[in-house]
């Protein structure tokens, strides 16, 4: 199964299921009416919103919001297209309405959702499609959506910095505007201005990937009247989506600037040229860390976050990796974020076209409670929702759940070469392997039980009960190169038959669009409510890969650093895997594989050194949930 897409087709990728009572008591009767015809009535602050308002006779415009800024050099301010979709009849009523707003380099170039569609125009230039089911569902419920063409893509001026300082900075100028700071005209060159008086101020930013990214970053500023985010597999350190503790990353563009190119509306690129400039080669050509990716690093700021947070990831993504959304989860929980979490079992999937229903129903009553103050026990509601198989989910109150304490396990030299126990006892000897062949973490699952000479593998004897590791686990080396570049991988496998998405690129990343459709909301005459439906792609494995982690064994003395090594100098390095949360079920077995590249998910480093590992001084800390069920030795 291939690991990763196409280098820019994974990051610019943008099912049903069966129900889960837990959640439907918790925020309340799911609503009947899922195309915006049902009777025209509202309720009070501890219902939910109705759509009593008419999609087709909705208020269709285009505004030009003014950044501040001149990023494109060409004299004058540059003002970014925010194209609005919003109930007229609270405007004819002077009634005030909240805004949910995604911001997105991609509405012209490479359209959003599963359809990958893009927005479209009437003569008069109005907006006449906006992509995804958001506007068609929500406006008829009294909300506004508004789609902003990020910097140097679609109608906007400027040019956009891959989720830097002016992608942030210009999301958050709509908001300012929206709230009466900020100015916006009717025309792109005019002069006319153009007010937000029928906005309420309270903002709500959603999106998938970079869109997501761009929420987060905001939400970062504390920007005021930003009530709420829900970012989908999302970035929340740009360094992450490139880099790994200093090991080079694929399955993205190769650097942000060809990310850029790929986005921008400028066909030549001479536009933004100074501004890609220093994104390009030299911004990534090492892992070190740097300005460039400092600017572009939100969880720093997490402090300065008020907006409730809704995460979504897939924990096989291997686009928007799961680092990005534990680091932010757990940044958040430090500054007492109001949260609420999502993980699947997909890749870099929306969570509409693969739990369509009880996703609508939640994000409904998510931006009711955020934008409207409904009561309606959607933050009494639990915390997390997991799929633990295809279509099957479970939730926990609080996430990570109270009772996940660490669990220190190490590895055991074994009779086989490569081939040794993951032990509560701590272990002697050294493992020897080489990174001298193109083999990934599935290979070395695939054969664990061998001695094949490209990794070190550690195994538990059969679980005696369900092993549950939630959050993040760390796995620390003492190792030594005889060259003067290394890259390690650390993953941990759940060895044992199962039914699973499948998550590679080739089998759509966990899901399967099927015939039929289903509509969300109201429909006009150039915008259907209406999408393909999806149903979970599976197949049946003997292992799953379920956490991993790559680092530069020169990183040892300074994470931010790549520092030659020294040959046959021991190195103690520690690296932290993805967030997760997986059950191992009885009768399985756990692994730690280590191991140099992950081909096809990291890049190989300069050398193909062999590798000796101190067990002595190589562990896991597992965060594990209860009782574990692991053999006593």
């Amino acid at each position: 199964m291939a690991l990763v897409a196409t280098a820019v087709a994974a990051l610019l990728a943008g099912c049903s299921s069966s129900t889960s009572p837990t959640v439907s008591k918790a925020i309340g009767a799911a609503s009947t009416d899922k195309t915006g015809a049902g009777a025209p009535s509202s309720t009070g602050p501890s219902g939910e919103s109705k759509p009593v308002y008419s999609y087709k006779k909705a208020v269709r415009e285009t505004v030009w919001v003014d950044t501040g800024r001149d990023d494109d050099r060409d004299g004058t301010s540059d003002r970014v297209a925010v194209d609005i979709v919003r109930p007229a009849e609270p405007a004819a009523k002077g009634r005030k309405i909240p805004v949910i707003m995604e911001a997105s380099p991609y509405y012209s170039c490479c359209g959003r959702g599963n359809e990958n569609q893009k927005k479209t125009y009437d003569a008069q230039g109005q907006p006449a499609r906006i992509p995804l089911f958001y506007d068609n569902y929500f406006v008829p419920r009294g909300y506004a959506f508004v789609a902003v063409d990020l910097p140097g893509t679609g109608r906007s001026d400027g040019c956009t910095d891959a989720g830097g300082p002016i992608d942030i900075q210009s999301a958050k100028t709509v908001i300012d505007w929206l709230n009466g700071r900020a100015h916006a005209y009717t025309t792109h060159t005019g002069t006319t201005p153009a007010e937000a008086g029928w906005s309420n101020g309270n903002t709500g930013m959603i999106g998938k990937s970079w869109d997501g990214s761009v929420a987060n970053g905001v939400a970062a500023t504390g920007v005021q009247g930003l009530k709420t985010i829900v970012p989908i597999s999302s970035i929340s350190s740009w360094y992450d989506a490139y880099f790994s503790q200093g090991a080079g990353l694929v399955g993205s563009a190769p650097t942000p600037a060809v990310l850029i190119r790929t986005v921008e509306s400028d066909a030549t690129g001479a536009r933004c040229a100074a501004v890609n400039k220093p994104l390009g080669d030299a911004a990534a050509k090492s892992g070190d860390w740097s300005a460039m990716w400092a600017e572009r690093d939100y969880v720093a700021d997490a402090k300065k976050v008020t907006a409730s947070v809704f995460v979504v990831h897939g924990q096989q993504d291997l686009t928007v990796r799961t680092k990005n959304f534990g680091q932010w989860w757990d940044a958040l929980a430090k500054n007492g974020v109001e949260r609420k979490i999502w993980l699947s079992q997909t890749g870099h999937v929306d969570p509409f076209d693969y739990r369509r229903t009880q996703w609508v129903d939640t994000l409904h009553h998510w931006f009711d409670h955020a934008l409207l103050g409904y009561d309606n026990g959607i933050d009494r509601a639990p915390m997390a929702d997991i799929e633990r198989a295809p279509d099957h989910w479970t939730t926990d109150a609080v996430w990570p759940p109270k009772s996940t304490t660490p669990v220190n396990l190490f590895s055991v030299q074994g009779t086989q070469a490569g081939v040794g126990t993951l032990s509560t006892k701590s272990g002697s000897g050294t493992e020897t392997f080489g990174d001298t062949t193109e083999k990934s973490e599935l290979d070395w699952a695939a054969h664990i039980d061998q001695s094949t000479g490209e990794k070190a593998g550690f195994v538990t004897g059969p679980l005696t009960k369900p092993l549950r590791v939630s959050g993040a686990a760390k796995v620390t080396v003492t190792a030594t190169s005889t060259t003067a570049t290394a890259n390690l991988s650390a993953v941990l496998v759940d060895l044992g038959p199962a039914t699973i998405r499948d998550y590679s690129p080739t089998a759509g990343l966990g899901i399967s669009t099927v015939s039929g459709t289903s509509c969300w909301g109201d429909n006009s005459a150039q915008d259907s409510a209406c999408y393909k439906k999806t149903a979970a792609h599976t197949t049946h494995v003997t292992s799953t890969v379920f956490s991993r982690d790559w680092a530069a064994l020169g990183t040892a003395a300074d994470p931010h650093k790549v520092q030659p090594l020294t040959p046959g100098k021991p190195y103690t390095l520690t690296l932290t895997l993805a967030s997760v949360d997986h059950v191992v079920p009885a009768g399985h077995r756990l692994a730690l594989i280590v191991a140099g590249t992950d081909w096809g998910i990291a890049q190989q480093a300069a050398d193909r050194p062999t590798i000796a590992l101190d067990l002595a001084h190589t562990s896991l800390s597992l965060p594990v949930v209860g009782q574990s069920g692991l053999p006593s030795a």
